[in-house]
């Protein structure tokens, strides 16, 4: 089934994997400010950030079940606010997009052949998940109102929990590795199994060197309560790539 991506890229002026740091104590005394400026400084700077208008990618995202079948998906995402998903199942191709406003998706692996409106949930959800560089860069203008809330363990390593407050009212957790100032955790949308609404956590590591900008290339999604999680792998990472916006526009209903 075609899940909700969400993905940012995250920069460094040098090549590492996370795999290789060993874990740090978190430095005393810094505010929600200063990890922010810590983290846009790791990740390139701000001006680097805004001299971004695209970002492409071209991985497979792990189905799970018995097959562990690995479906190719391509991710696109434009300022301001575009994305698009394509992700190939049983020799179709299933799309989802989101233009900044309005959203649409394609799902030929259910047998529906035409194009379906985004729910006001799904829209709710691509609002802020759809950002191109996060939201910690450029918070402030972006609206965004962040709040230091403590240290906690992600994965062994110390990391910051920061929450995040965004213009529209939608508040979303994120962690901060206390090493290397990248983002290894974030808050997704819940979802509901068995009749409840699930946290839903997604862990960014693997992080790869691209024109200087530092991207996860493993994203992996987990479901509280779910053994099973998805892992989204990344190939390839394209910066800047002329995107038209004709990609986003959804298709007439003839």
């Amino acid at each position: 089934m075609l899940r909700r991506v969400f993905l940012f890229g995250i920069t460094l002026p040098v090549c590492l994997s996370l795999s290789m740091i060993g874990a740090a104590n978190p430095q005393a005394g810094l505010t929600a400010a200063q990890i922010i400026d810590k983290n846009v400084s790791a990740k390139g700077g701000l001006q680097a950030w805004r001299a971004v208008q695209s970002l492409s990618f071209s991985g497979k995202l792990e189905a799970g079940g018995k097959s562990k079948a690995q479906l190719p998906l391509v991710l696109k995402k434009k300022r301001p606010g575009k994305t698009r998903v394509e992700l190939v199942f049983a020799n179709d191709t299933a799309v989802q997009v989101y233009d900044g406003a309005n959203g649409w998706k394609l799902r030929p692996y259910l047998g529906r052949k035409s194009v379906e409106p985004y729910s006001p949930e799904e829209l709710k959800s691509a609002s802020f998940e759809s950002d191109l560089d996060g939201p910690l860069v450029d918070y402030a203008s972006k609206g965004n109102k962040v709040a230091l809330e403590g240290v906690e363990k992600v994965e062994n390593h110390d990391a910051y929990k920061l929450k995040i407050t965004m213009k529209g009212g939608q508040v979303q957790h994120l962690w901060v590795d206390a090493g290397t100032f990248l983002e290894v955790k974030v808050e997704g949308t819940p979802r509901r199994m068995d009749g409840k609404m699930r946290p839903v956590w997604i862990y960014l590591r693997d992080y790869k060197s691209v024109n200087g900008l530092m991207v996860p290339y493993v994203i992996e999604t987990a479901v509280e309560g779910n053994r099973d999680t998805h892992k989204i792998l990344i190939d390839s990472v394209a910066v800047n790539a002329k995107l038209d916006d004709s990609l986003f526009k959804m298709p007439t209903v003839k």
